[in-house]
């Protein structure tokens, strides 16, 4: 879904610049209310988590693959003001050090993957919890949905802004018939690595995880060496649902998991084309795709220049853009959690 320089003409691309400027700005602001000192190093780790598993293509239809957007996983994780920052970020590193989507479509990616993904997932996400029992598993099966509407909402996004910008001229029925059916199939791989980060969170961490905020469990008490649950006929005697590990600790195994998912496993990703790529050879929308600006970059491409062996350069280009990534979207979130007035209280703890 990364959109090279080319496909969209000046003006629509500039447009797209103001959208994705604007809701940035918005997004910095609403992220004060998100963040405190317990959820703004998540954040940053968020980030670096999506920069890795987006190196990992995963094969969704003959001759095409497709990789994580990360939308739904950063606004359920750690909210939807926060989740735009985080994939903001990660689409500046990969567009800046890695050539992996143009600097001039750079509004339109983030319009694309970081506000619609994180817009429509949080929406349905809010809308399911509503409606299904609240517990752990309600909150893993509305990411699952969250995150599987959210990759075809983005395929439909880039067809509109291609309608209006596009610099081919190309059948637009073809193009979102083509474009929407892909990414459908390549949704339900994101709502897979979604559902599944979301619940491995919860099960140790429910109170670092913003979708699952005012998350509780009914008192019990031990009974004969049992335990059992406290009456409550006023709905009253429930408690936050407790931690089973520490804040470093997660924090430390997620980056190593990124770590080792960017460095080792993404050497046996799929390397056939994803989703955009596909259709955009097929259908002759990349007629005028240009030369990314990136493209002497000593990453580009996922690679370490001048390192012969591929397993070794493309791990070291993996782990290098976690590591650039985790510093600077913790360097962001740190400095948006400061600036957060004494009279704002974090969402994330409203429930306790």
């Amino acid at each position: 879904m990364h959109v090279p320089d080319g496909f969209i003409n000046a003006p629509t691309s500039a447009a797209t610049g103001v959208v994705a400027a604007a809701a940035v700005a918005v997004s910095l602001r609403g992220a004060r209310r998100e963040l405190d000192e317990r959820t703004a190093p998540l954040a940053g780790l968020v980030a670096a988590f999506i920069f890795a598993v987006q190196m990992l293509n995963f094969p969704v239809a003959a001759g095409t693959s497709g990789h994580l957007l990360g939308g739904a996983l950063a606004a359920i994780l750690v909210g939807p003001c926060t989740g735009v920052l985080c994939v903001s970020v990660v689409l500046l590193m990969q567009g800046i050090l890695f050539a992996d989507g143009g600097l001039t479509a750079l509004g339109v990616n983030i319009t694309d993957m970081a506000i619609v993904t994180t817009v429509v997932s949080y929406a349905v996400f809010r809308l399911l919890v509503k409606v299904l029992p609240r517990g752990r598993r309600s909150v893993t099966v509305a990411s699952f949905a969250a995150a599987l509407l959210s990759v075809p909402a983005a395929a439909v996004a880039f067809t509109l802004i291609y309608a209006v910008g596009g610099t081919t001229d190309v059948s637009l029925g073809k193009v979102a018939t083509a474009m929407i059916g892909v990414h459908v199939l390549i949704g339900l791989g994101e709502a897979v690595i979604t559902a599944l980060t979301v619940g491995a969170v919860i099960a140790v961490r429910p109170d670092l995880v913003h979708g699952a905020r005012g998350l509780r469990q009914r008192l019990k008490l031990r009974v004969n060496g049992a335990l059992v649950d406290v009456p409550a006929p006023d709905g009253a005697r429930t408690a936050p649902v407790a931690a089973r590990t520490s804040r470093r600790a997660l924090w430390i195994t997620g980056l190593a998991t990124s770590l080792v998912l960017a460095g080792f496993v993404s050497f046996y990703a799929s390397s056939s084309p994803d989703g955009l790529e596909k259709v955009a050879h097929d259908k002759g929308i990349d007629q005028k795709a240009r030369r990314h600006t990136s493209a002497d970059s000593p990453l580009a491409d996922y690679g370490v220049k001048d390192v012969e062996d591929a397993r070794l350069s493309g791990g070291l280009a993996g782990v290098i853009g976690v590591g650039v990534t985790v510093v600077a979207g913790s360097a962001v979130f740190w400095v948006v959690r400061r600036r957060r007035t004494p009279d704002v209280s974090p969402t994330s703890t409203s429930a306790v």
